[in-house]
């Protein structure tokens, strides 16, 4: 029998089971089941299976993220039943209008592990492959189910192995990375796989740049999308178990407050599953990190990828700074960095929404919150925002607009006659600055 992928192990481990095939289709039980302001629809499906209670609540993560603060009083309404639905069924992970996006804030609250299964009514939740899990998006029926038997059938994957060697130059960054590979091979490049990362140019990224590839597989096609868990990931969640978990929390079999970070962080290793040397892929990509560069995504797909030298000096009326792919600390210093000092350009908005409340908290520390104001830009509340076209930066019909979210097919920023680029935060920024797509180690930045 040949050696087990990531994606074989985590399935067998949430089925129960020892080991399956790839192509197999088990019964798994997800460690954490994740929705968003889609909670008010996905109980209305629920309803109809006629229990009272749900089955897991302490498996269930809700954020309301995707229109806040609510900006009608239809997503008013649907927030406060979301609320209401959380006291009935005493569901404790429940994070209120600010906090931040889902994504961010469950790898916040670790309440995500090496090794787990995380399912999630947000096509993003491959997010989670970050911290060494299984994180797949499904839909709200196949949450509800969850709710109510606390398991869903899913299909083993095949996976796809990429190999990213050496260090990213200076300017070039893993939405850069994503980018190319996306641009290589297709939009549809990753259906339905799971999308192994490998290779020291990977070990070498921080973990914030690490977050970026699985979030962005989301694009790819991919089913889940995974990062081996290291010392970095480890420490990360440690730190934070200690901090952030309930006092009655037994994830581990004792209180958290009985272990030392060294020995949660030992825990966390043992519950981190790897792929054996020799597994079977359905394809292996490799890459050098040194011949990488900066590349943008043009309207109005996200394979539709080029280096940014071929666009630079198009012209934009908007730059966006955030989401689930790009809104994080490291990001937003990047962008700091950039536009400290100068001012956005006339007839240019810049918007900037941190991921989550934490980031926020910590940009303000650091000064950079200050810096983007000072020059101009809009701070929005951490959240979604206009990434999927609500509220918050909707463009005007015939708009250009770019940004360090993840998708720009037509219609996604809410305006279906407007364009969007994507591209990497210090790129968004120094865009902001000059008005037109622009380089920004040619400005300085």
């Amino acid at each position: 029998m040949s050696g087990q992928t990531f994606a074989q192990k985590a399935l067998a481990r949430a089925a129960g089971m020892k080991t399956v095939e790839i192509g197999q289709v088990v019964d798994a039980r997800p460690d954490v089941v994740l929705s968003h302001d889609n909670t008010a629809a996905i109980r209305r499906i629920w309803l109809q299976f006629g229990q009272e209670r749900v089955v897991i609540p302490e498996r269930i993560a809700i954020t309301l993220d995707h229109a806040v603060p609510a900006p009608t009083t239809k997503h008013a309404q649907n927030h406060a039943e979301i609320r209401q639905f959380v006291q009935e069924q005493g569901i404790r992970n429940f994070f209120e209008v600010g906090r931040g996006i889902c994504h961010q804030v469950l790898s916040e609250e670790a309440l995500v592990l090496p090794g787990q299964l995380i399912l999630g009514a947000d096509s993003h939740t491959t997010h989670f492959g970050w911290l060494g899990a299984f994180g797949a998006g499904i839909g709200r029926s196949e949450v509800a189910a969850l709710w109510a038997t606390g398991e869903l059938w899913l299909r083993v994957p095949e996976s796809m192995k990429v190999v990213l060697e050496g260090e990213l130059p200076t300017g070039v960054t893993a939405k850069d990375f994503a980018l190319r590979l996306i641009g290589d091979l297709g939009a549809d490049g990753g259906l339905y796989m799971s999308i192994e990362f490998h290779g020291s140019g990977i070990e070498a990224m921080s973990l914030e740049s690490r977050m970026v590839l699985p979030n962005m597989m989301a694009e790819f096609g991919a089913k889940t999308a995974w990062i081996a868990p290291d010392a970095k990931t480890t420490t990360y969640l440690a730190e934070r178990l200690k901090r952030k978990a309930q006092r009655d929390d037994r994830r581990f079999g004792k209180p958290l407050e009985t272990l030392s970070v060294s020995e949660l962080q030992a825990l966390l290793l043992s519950m981190a599953l790897f792929p054996d040397p020799d597994a079977t892929y359905a394809a292996v990509h490799h890459y050098r990190a040194e011949e990488l560069e900066p590349y943008i995504a043009c309207p109005h797909s996200v394979d539709n990828v080029v280096p940014l030298s071929a666009v630079a000096g198009t012209r934009v009326q908007q730059a966006f700074l955030g989401t689930c792919t790009n809104g994080r600390l490291e990001d937003l210093a990047a962008a700091a960095a950039v536009i400290r000092g100068r001012r956005v350009a006339p007839g240019v908005r810049f918007i900037v929404i941190p991921a989550s409340s934490e980031v926020l908290k910590a940009a303000l520390e650091k000064g950079y919150i200050q810096d983007f104001v000072e020059a101009g830009a809009v701070i929005g509340v951490p959240g979604c925002g206009p990434c999927m076209g609500n509220h918050m930066g909707i463009p005007a019909p015939g708009e250009a607009t770019i940004s360090s979210a993840n998708r720009n097919f037509r219609g996604r920023m809410g305006t279906p006659d407007s364009e969007i680029y994507l591209a990497s935060p210090a790129v968004v920024a120094a865009t902001a600055v000059a008005g037109v797509i622009v380089d920004p180690r040619e400005i300085g930045g």
